[in-house]
């Protein structure tokens, strides 16, 4: 790595986006994980955005920052909506501000999510070594260690379909699909989206690229935004190296009819719409390789 990189990656500037959405029982151990980061190395700015909560999310924001933000490398604002305008509206609204601002990276963030300075830097010096690289997510574990699959392959109507089957064999087959890569390991691996609990991404990205598709409520806004990374030639990294905590609370899960199982249900056929796909990945597989090759051929000329 070049004396610039590694001075860059030791020094980094780092611009966070959180959401919240009545997150007053974990907003606050997010913001001081992210306020705890060492100063001597890790600096930047942390914008909120608030989906309209109507417990004591606001409250426990303001009272973290003022407890904790005067002692820390990273400055917080806070954007309060008067509704929940989903992920993708209210996200968008973070990545703009942050556009202007002086940083190196952009973090997208989960409100139930903790941070340390080891998992943040290592994620950084993975987007510095490679260029190629757009994307790049952690490994994540609840408080219990338990393992979240963060890391996986393109959704197809196929792996949705056998998932929700009620018949055990059919919804493993199903889930084997979803995630194929091995829990264990070291390094990064190229995965086909990453979910966005925690996103490290150059700053640059989201103006090649754009904002994320305000057409998606909730999801899969991730799936989307991995997918258009890949066809303007980058990768999607899981890395092992690094690891986080995330709590995470399956939404859509809870209840099986639910707005977020239909906002879910509804992003994902306007997904394989947009994306031309359903029952298999080949076409898009191919596209993300012409991409990439254009890439390489453009900098083998430049050089």
């Amino acid at each position: 790595m070049r004396d610039v990189e590694q001075e860059r990656t030791q020094n980094a500037k780092i611009g966070f986006v959180i959401l919240t959405w009545n997150s007053e029982n974990c907003i606050s151990s997010c913001l001081s994980s992210i306020f705890s980061l060492d100063p001597s190395r890790l600096s930047g700015k942390v914008i909120v955005v608030d989906n309209g909560s109507t417990d004591q999310t606001v409250e426990r924001i303001c009272k973290v920052v003022d407890d904790c933000g005067k002692q820390s490398g990273f400055t917080c604002e806070l954007r309060k909506l008067d509704k929940n305008y989903g992920t993708t509206i209210s996200r968008n609204i973070g990545l703009k501000r942050l556009m202007a601002e002086d940083i190196d990276y952009i973090c997208v963030l989960d409100s139930d999510t903790v941070v340390n300075s080891d998992a943040i830097l290592t994620l950084t010096h993975v987007l510095d070594g490679d260029p190629s690289v757009g994307i790049v997510g952690p490994r994540m574990l609840d408080k219990n260690r338990f393992y979240q699959h963060s890391g996986r392959n393109l959704p197809t109507l196929t792996e949705k379909a056998l998932k929700v089957l009620p018949l055990k064999g059919l919804h493993e087959m199903g889930t084997r699909m979803e995630v194929s890569i091995p829990d264990e390991g070291t390094g990064c691996v190229p995965v086909g989206y990453l979910l966005s609990a925690c996103w490290m991404m150059r700053k640059e990205l989201p103006a090649e690229i754009g904002p994320l598709d305000e057409r998606i409520f909730y999801a899969p806004e991730d799936v989307d935004y991995c997918i258009r990374c890949q066809k303007a030639g980058y990768s999607v990294q899981y890395c092992y190296d690094a690891e986080i905590i995330h709590e995470w609370q399956r939404l859509s899960r809870k209840k099986l009819f639910s707005k977020h199982n239909y906002e879910h249900i509804k992003g994902l056929a306007y997904l394989f719409w947009k994306h031309r796909y359903a029952f298999h990945t080949s076409g898009l597989d191919r596209v993300f390789a012409r991409r990439r090759n254009q890439n390489k051929t453009t900098e083998s000329i430049a050089l």
